[in-house]
């Protein structure tokens, strides 16, 4: 499985450049609450394994108006250097890797600090 180029964006994270991405339109058991928002993150030059984020709040556009949050590339990076931290090796091939975060994670993410960079354009 890999991340398209189209509706995409690059983050660096301590020097390595990676591609994620938010579904563009909600599944139907995101849209109706019953799955949390997702993202997915790949290397962006070599793509091997994905890593699948699993957060612990709905998408803005959920049908239901449930609770949701903003995913800012800060939050992508923290969640890069900790599944990096955790053992993900993006640079081998496999199925993908899922991380489900839970409120508790989200806090302790603002702990992490990777060297981060934005690329300020779209692929």
């Amino acid at each position: 499985m890999a991340i398209p180029k189209k509706g995409s964006r690059l983050i660096t994270v301590d020097g390595v450049v990676y591609r994620w991405r938010i579904r563009h339109k909600p599944s139907y058991d995101q849209g109706n609450g019953r799955n949390p928002m997702t993202f997915a993150v790949q290397l962006a030059d070599a793509p091997a394994q994905v890593l699948v984020v699993s957060l612990p709040f709905h998408r803005p556009d959920s049908w239901l108006g449930e609770e949701t949050a903003t995913v800012r590339p800060a939050l992508v990076a923290a969640v890069v250097a900790r599944a990096l931290h955790a053992g993900w090796r993006p640079d081998q091939s496999g199925s993908h890797v899922r991380l489900d975060l839970s409120r508790d994670d989200l806090a302790g993410l603002a702990e992490i600090r990777p060297v981060l960079s934005f690329a300020s354009h779209r692929a």
